[in-house]
């Protein structure tokens, strides 16, 4: 099966969103087994359901299917777990990206770490809504996600945000 765009076959032009996936499933999870499992189970049902894609944003879709896998495996399958702060999560090395500047590198993580800390003390819902926002999807492609009104989402945005800015104001001053 190839892709609506270029010819490339389906399943690689799926794979180009792994990374994107995996960040979105770990902030999700906060643990990353859990988001690698949740990601290869959305990839299976992203290829089971292949044929429903009729076009379109394929990352969308595929966050769609993350989200609503995370719903059926983790949400609905057993209770909240206890929020990790940003030490309990195997995140991607940002070494590489300032190697030659140590202090930069320490201050980076800090700062990265008081991040991870914030929205894993939104709720759900809240951070879900700001992950998305943050990986670049409009608001009404985060309405058909969530399968809410598009007003629904630019409030619950607008609350998400705020209750980041209160648990990030240190940083403002």
């Amino acid at each position: 099966m190839t892709s609506a765009t270029g010819g490339e076959p389906f399943g690689r032009c799926l794979l180009g969103h792994a990374d994107a996936l995996y960040g979105y499933a770990l902030r999700l999870t906060r643990r990353a087994a859990d988001a690698e499992e949740l990601v290869q189970e959305s990839y299976v049902r992203a290829l089971t359901g292949a044929a429903s894609f009729q076009g379109g944003n394929l990352k969308a879709w595929l966050f769609q299917i993350l989200r609503n896998t995370y719903i059926d495996l983790h949400h609905r399958a057993r209770p909240q777990p206890a929020a990790l702060g940003a030490d309990g999560l195997d995140g991607p090395d940002e070494r590489e990206l300032f190697c030659d500047d140590l202090e930069l590198d320490r201050l980076r993580r800090l700062i990265a770490a008081d991040i991870e800390v914030a929205l894993g003390r939104l709720t759900e819902e809240s951070r879900s809504i700001i992950l998305l926002d943050v990986e670049g999807f409009t608001e009404t492609e985060v309405a058909q996600m969530m399968g809410c009104p598009v007003g629904t989402v630019k409030s619950r945005l607008a609350r998400a945000r705020a209750l980041l800015r209160q648990k990030l104001k240190d940083y403002a001053r």
